[in-house]
Protein backbone atom coordinates (compact mmCIF):
# COMPACT_ATOMS: atom_id res chain seq x y z
CA UNK A 1 0.00 0.00 0.00
CA UNK A 2 1.62 3.22 -1.08
CA UNK A 3 0.80 7.10 -0.04
CA UNK A 4 2.24 10.30 0.81
CA UNK A 5 3.05 8.62 4.14
CA UNK A 6 4.64 5.67 2.96
CA UNK A 7 6.76 7.32 0.99
CA UNK A 8 7.92 10.30 3.53
CA UNK A 9 8.77 7.45 6.64
CA UNK A 10 9.98 4.29 3.93
CA UNK A 11 7.73 2.23 5.52
CA UNK A 12 5.12 -0.94 4.32
CA UNK A 13 1.73 0.49 5.48
CA UNK A 14 0.58 3.76 6.45
CA UNK A 15 -0.25 3.09 9.80
CA UNK A 16 1.64 4.90 13.23
CA UNK A 17 1.51 3.22 16.38
CA UNK A 18 0.44 5.78 18.67
CA UNK A 19 2.33 7.53 21.35
CA UNK A 20 0.43 6.49 24.66
CA UNK A 21 1.93 7.49 27.82
CA UNK A 22 3.61 4.66 29.63
CA UNK A 23 2.65 1.96 27.14
CA UNK A 24 5.09 2.78 24.27
CA UNK A 25 7.93 1.77 25.01
CA UNK A 26 10.75 0.19 22.47
CA UNK A 27 9.98 -3.42 22.56
CA UNK A 28 6.04 -1.83 21.33
CA UNK A 29 7.12 0.24 18.78
CA UNK A 30 10.21 -2.12 17.05
CA UNK A 31 7.08 -4.72 16.55
CA UNK A 32 4.82 -2.39 14.86
CA UNK A 33 7.76 -1.46 12.72
CA UNK A 34 9.07 -4.91 11.91
CA UNK A 35 5.32 -5.55 10.63
CA UNK A 36 5.21 -2.66 8.32
CA UNK A 37 3.97 0.48 10.19
CA UNK A 38 5.74 3.15 12.03
CA UNK A 39 6.18 2.62 15.81
CA UNK A 40 6.38 5.41 18.10
CA UNK A 41 8.32 5.09 21.23
CA UNK A 42 6.61 7.87 24.28
CA UNK A 43 9.27 9.97 26.09
CA UNK A 44 6.25 12.04 28.02
CA UNK A 45 6.74 12.09 31.68
CA UNK A 46 10.18 9.70 31.06
CA UNK A 47 13.49 11.35 32.24
CA UNK A 48 16.77 11.23 29.34
CA UNK A 49 18.10 8.23 30.38
CA UNK A 50 15.15 6.20 29.75
CA UNK A 51 14.69 8.09 26.48
CA UNK A 52 18.23 6.91 25.15
CA UNK A 53 17.83 3.14 26.53
CA UNK A 54 14.99 2.86 24.44
CA UNK A 55 16.20 4.26 21.73
CA UNK A 56 18.74 1.71 21.51
CA UNK A 57 16.77 -0.75 22.56
CA UNK A 58 14.49 -0.31 19.51
CA UNK A 59 17.14 -0.42 17.13
CA UNK A 60 18.19 -3.98 18.22
CA UNK A 61 15.14 -4.89 17.64
CA UNK A 62 14.48 -3.74 14.17
CA UNK A 63 16.30 -2.23 11.58
CA UNK A 64 12.79 0.07 10.03
CA UNK A 65 12.38 3.33 10.99
CA UNK A 66 10.82 4.41 14.20
CA UNK A 67 10.06 7.66 15.99
CA UNK A 68 9.66 9.14 19.14
CA UNK A 69 7.03 11.69 20.44
CA UNK A 70 7.84 14.51 22.52
CA UNK A 71 5.05 16.01 24.86
CA UNK A 72 6.12 19.82 24.86
CA UNK A 73 3.93 20.61 28.05
CA UNK A 74 7.46 18.37 29.87
CA UNK A 75 9.55 20.59 31.65
CA UNK A 76 12.72 18.65 29.89
CA UNK A 77 11.28 19.00 26.44
CA UNK A 78 14.21 20.95 25.39
CA UNK A 79 16.54 18.41 26.36
CA UNK A 80 14.48 15.84 24.84
CA UNK A 81 14.52 17.52 21.65
CA UNK A 82 18.47 17.76 21.48
CA UNK A 83 19.11 13.77 22.66
CA UNK A 84 16.65 13.39 19.23
CA UNK A 85 18.96 15.30 17.49
CA UNK A 86 22.12 13.45 18.33
CA UNK A 87 19.99 10.48 18.28
CA UNK A 88 18.93 11.13 14.77
CA UNK A 89 15.79 9.09 14.30
CA UNK A 90 13.80 8.88 11.60
CA UNK A 91 11.03 11.10 12.97
CA UNK A 92 9.59 13.08 16.00
CA UNK A 93 5.89 13.72 16.61
CA UNK A 94 5.17 16.63 18.87
CA UNK A 95 1.87 17.83 20.78
CA UNK A 96 0.56 19.17 23.82
CA UNK A 97 2.13 22.60 22.73
CA UNK A 98 3.67 25.06 20.24
CA UNK A 99 5.67 22.66 17.87
CA UNK A 100 6.55 25.77 15.60
CA UNK A 101 10.36 26.50 17.49
CA UNK A 102 11.58 22.81 17.16
CA UNK A 103 10.73 22.10 13.58
CA UNK A 104 14.07 23.99 11.84
CA UNK A 105 16.23 22.71 14.97
CA UNK A 106 15.01 18.81 13.93
CA UNK A 107 14.98 19.10 10.47
CA UNK A 108 18.68 20.48 10.29
CA UNK A 109 19.37 16.81 12.05
CA UNK A 110 17.92 15.44 9.47
CA UNK A 111 14.76 13.88 11.16
CA UNK A 112 10.94 14.09 10.06
CA UNK A 113 9.21 16.32 11.97
CA UNK A 114 5.29 15.31 12.41
CA UNK A 115 3.04 17.73 14.80
CA UNK A 116 -0.32 17.00 16.44
CA UNK A 117 -2.82 19.61 15.51
CA UNK A 118 -6.14 19.89 17.49
CA UNK A 119 -7.61 22.33 14.28
CA UNK A 120 -7.36 23.96 10.68
CA UNK A 121 -5.18 26.82 12.04
CA UNK A 122 -2.28 25.04 13.81
CA UNK A 123 -2.31 22.72 10.91
CA UNK A 124 -1.65 25.76 8.07
CA UNK A 125 0.63 27.05 10.57
CA UNK A 126 3.38 23.74 11.22
CA UNK A 127 2.98 23.30 7.38
CA UNK A 128 4.31 27.24 6.47
CA UNK A 129 6.86 26.65 9.16
CA UNK A 130 8.05 23.53 7.53
CA UNK A 131 6.66 20.54 8.92
CA UNK A 132 6.95 17.16 6.89
CA UNK A 133 3.45 16.10 7.59
CA UNK A 134 0.77 16.44 10.43
CA UNK A 135 -1.61 14.48 12.95
CA UNK A 136 -4.99 15.47 13.75
CA UNK A 137 -6.14 13.57 16.36
CA UNK A 138 -10.19 13.72 17.36
CA UNK A 139 -11.55 13.17 20.51
CA UNK A 140 -12.33 9.90 19.95
CA UNK A 141 -8.98 8.87 20.83
CA UNK A 142 -7.89 7.79 24.09
CA UNK A 143 -5.90 9.75 27.05
CA UNK A 144 -6.04 13.44 26.85
CA UNK A 145 -8.23 14.82 23.94
CA UNK A 146 -9.79 17.91 22.11
CA UNK A 147 -12.93 18.91 21.54
CA UNK A 148 -13.59 18.11 17.64
CA UNK A 149 -14.15 14.59 16.42
CA UNK A 150 -11.70 12.80 13.65
CA UNK A 151 -13.94 13.05 10.98
CA UNK A 152 -14.87 16.99 11.38
CA UNK A 153 -10.77 17.15 11.59
CA UNK A 154 -10.67 15.24 8.02
CA UNK A 155 -13.51 17.37 6.44
CA UNK A 156 -11.77 20.30 7.66
CA UNK A 157 -8.01 19.96 7.30
CA UNK A 158 -7.00 18.17 5.13
CA UNK A 159 -8.34 19.99 2.04
CA UNK A 160 -6.12 22.82 3.10
CA UNK A 161 -2.86 21.11 3.80
CA UNK A 162 -0.45 19.82 1.12
CA UNK A 163 2.00 18.23 3.37
CA UNK A 164 0.76 14.51 4.34
CA UNK A 165 -2.16 14.36 7.12
CA UNK A 166 -2.18 11.67 9.38
CA UNK A 167 -5.78 10.67 11.10
CA UNK A 168 -5.99 9.52 14.64
CA UNK A 169 -8.84 9.07 17.06
CA UNK A 170 -11.21 5.76 16.80
CA UNK A 171 -9.09 3.77 14.79
CA UNK A 172 -8.77 -0.32 15.62
CA UNK A 173 -9.56 -1.70 11.96
CA UNK A 174 -9.21 -1.78 8.50
CA UNK A 175 -12.53 0.00 7.62
CA UNK A 176 -11.41 2.75 9.73
CA UNK A 177 -7.86 3.00 7.38
CA UNK A 178 -10.01 3.23 4.10
CA UNK A 179 -12.20 5.62 5.31
CA UNK A 180 -9.52 8.11 5.58
CA UNK A 181 -8.05 7.41 2.64
CA UNK A 182 -10.80 7.80 0.92
CA UNK A 183 -11.45 11.23 2.87
CA UNK A 184 -7.75 12.23 1.42
CA UNK A 185 -5.59 11.18 4.41
CA UNK A 186 -2.84 9.63 3.93
CA UNK A 187 -2.61 7.34 6.44
CA UNK A 188 -3.56 7.03 10.22
CA UNK A 189 -2.32 6.53 13.81
CA UNK A 190 -3.71 4.29 16.34
CA UNK A 191 -3.67 3.58 19.81
CA UNK A 192 -5.87 1.46 21.66
CA UNK A 193 -5.40 -0.93 19.72
CA UNK A 194 -2.09 -1.98 19.83
CA UNK A 195 -2.32 -1.26 23.60
CA UNK A 196 -4.36 -4.56 23.92
CA UNK A 197 -1.45 -6.35 21.49
CA UNK A 198 1.05 -8.96 22.85
CA UNK A 199 4.35 -7.15 22.24
CA UNK A 200 2.51 -4.84 24.71
CA UNK A 201 4.79 -4.32 27.77
CA UNK A 202 1.01 -3.00 29.90
CA UNK A 203 -0.57 -5.28 32.57
CA UNK A 204 -2.67 -7.92 31.53
CA UNK A 205 -5.03 -6.54 33.28
CA UNK A 206 -5.12 -3.15 31.51
CA UNK A 207 -4.94 -5.18 28.20
CA UNK A 208 -8.08 -7.95 29.27
CA UNK A 209 -10.04 -4.66 30.18
CA UNK A 210 -9.92 -3.39 27.19
CA UNK A 211 -10.82 -6.19 24.63
CA UNK A 212 -13.75 -6.72 27.87
CA UNK A 213 -15.38 -3.22 27.10
CA UNK A 214 -18.03 -2.08 24.78
CA UNK A 215 -19.05 0.64 22.57
CA UNK A 216 -20.27 3.15 25.83
CA UNK A 217 -17.01 1.79 27.83
CA UNK A 218 -15.05 5.17 27.89
CA UNK A 219 -15.31 7.91 29.69
CA UNK A 220 -14.46 11.78 29.76
CA UNK A 221 -12.96 13.32 33.13
CA UNK A 222 -11.49 16.92 33.33
CA UNK A 223 -13.91 17.82 30.73
CA UNK A 224 -15.44 21.11 33.16
CA UNK A 225 -11.65 22.39 33.58
CA UNK A 226 -10.70 21.73 29.75
CA UNK A 227 -8.52 19.01 31.02
CA UNK A 228 -10.66 16.35 29.06
CA UNK A 229 -9.05 12.85 28.86
CA UNK A 230 -10.71 9.60 28.08
CA UNK A 231 -10.29 6.53 29.75
CA UNK A 232 -12.35 2.93 30.29
CA UNK A 233 -15.30 3.34 32.76
CA UNK A 234 -14.52 2.10 36.36
CA UNK A 235 -14.20 3.46 39.99
CA UNK A 236 -11.98 6.00 39.08
CA UNK A 237 -13.45 8.13 36.73
CA UNK A 238 -17.49 8.02 38.58
CA UNK A 239 -15.57 9.47 41.63
CA UNK A 240 -13.78 12.04 39.61
CA UNK A 241 -17.26 12.90 37.62
CA UNK A 242 -19.34 13.17 40.79
CA UNK A 243 -16.73 15.61 42.55
CA UNK A 244 -16.47 17.68 38.99
CA UNK A 245 -20.53 17.90 39.58
CA UNK A 246 -20.22 18.40 42.86
CA UNK A 247 -17.71 21.84 42.34
CA UNK A 248 -14.71 19.65 44.02
CA UNK A 249 -11.65 22.13 44.40
CA UNK A 250 -9.40 21.51 41.89
CA UNK A 251 -6.58 20.35 44.52
CA UNK A 252 -8.97 17.40 45.52
CA UNK A 253 -9.23 16.15 41.66
CA UNK A 254 -5.65 16.46 40.74
CA UNK A 255 -5.46 14.49 44.00
CA UNK A 256 -7.77 11.61 43.04
CA UNK A 257 -5.88 11.89 39.16
CA UNK A 258 -2.19 11.71 40.64
CA UNK A 259 -0.74 8.32 39.27
CA UNK A 260 -3.90 6.96 37.67
CA UNK A 261 -2.34 6.58 34.39
CA UNK A 262 0.44 4.49 35.69
CA UNK A 263 -1.08 2.04 38.38
CA UNK A 264 -3.13 0.54 35.48
CA UNK A 265 0.00 -0.07 32.94
CA UNK A 266 2.04 -0.64 35.61
CA UNK A 267 0.11 -2.45 38.62
CA UNK A 268 -2.60 -3.98 36.90
CA UNK A 269 -5.38 -1.48 38.93
CA UNK A 270 -8.06 -1.46 36.65
CA UNK A 271 -10.41 -0.21 38.87
CA UNK A 272 -9.07 3.13 40.51
CA UNK A 273 -6.17 3.16 37.64
CA UNK A 274 -6.69 5.18 34.65
CA UNK A 275 -7.07 2.85 31.47
CA UNK A 276 -6.39 5.64 28.45
CA UNK A 277 -8.00 4.39 25.60
CA UNK A 278 -9.99 5.37 22.52
CA UNK A 279 -13.76 4.87 21.84
CA UNK A 280 -13.69 2.16 18.72
CA UNK A 281 -13.60 -0.71 21.49
CA UNK A 282 -16.07 -3.29 20.67
CA UNK A 283 -13.47 -4.51 16.99
CA UNK A 284 -11.15 -5.40 19.68
CA UNK A 285 -12.04 -8.87 20.63
CA UNK A 286 -8.64 -10.32 21.43
CA UNK A 287 -4.83 -9.08 22.44
CA UNK A 288 -3.08 -10.15 19.16
CA UNK A 289 0.95 -9.47 17.90
CA UNK A 290 1.27 -6.57 16.33
CA UNK A 291 2.06 -8.21 13.05
CA UNK A 292 -1.67 -9.94 12.72
CA UNK A 293 -3.24 -6.13 14.10
CA UNK A 294 -1.38 -4.61 10.77
CA UNK A 295 -2.18 -7.66 8.77
CA UNK A 296 -6.05 -7.34 9.59
CA UNK A 297 -5.78 -3.93 9.08
CA UNK A 298 -4.67 -4.27 5.68
CA UNK A 299 -6.63 -6.77 4.69
CA UNK A 300 -10.00 -5.50 5.94
CA UNK A 301 -9.13 -1.67 4.41
CA UNK A 302 -8.72 -3.56 1.01
CA UNK A 303 -11.76 -5.73 1.09
CA UNK A 304 -13.83 -1.99 2.51
CA UNK A 305 -12.17 -0.14 -0.68
CA UNK A 306 -13.13 -3.19 -3.16
CA UNK A 307 -16.64 -3.01 -1.51
CA UNK A 308 -16.79 1.12 -2.33
CA UNK A 309 -15.14 0.40 -6.01
CA UNK A 310 -18.22 -1.88 -6.65
CA UNK A 311 -21.00 1.30 -5.58
CA UNK A 312 -22.57 3.07 -9.16
CA UNK A 313 -23.51 6.64 -8.64
CA UNK A 314 -26.68 7.90 -10.61
CA UNK A 315 -25.53 10.78 -12.77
Amino acid sequence: MKTKLTDLLHIKYPILQGAMAWISEANLAAAVSNAGGAGIISTGGRDLSWVKEQIELARTLTDKPFGLNVVLMDEDKDEKIDLICSEKVSFVTLGAGNPVPYIEKLKNAGIKVIPVVPNTKLAKRVEENGADALIIEGMESGGHIGKITTLALMTQVIPEIKIPVIAAGGFADGRGLAAALVMGAAGIQAGTRFYASKECRAHINAKNAIVAAGDMGTEITGYLANHSIRSLKNKATDKYIELEKANAPSEELSKLRAGKAKSAPFEGDVEWGLVQAGQSLSVITSIKSCEEIINDFIREADEALRRVQGIEFAR
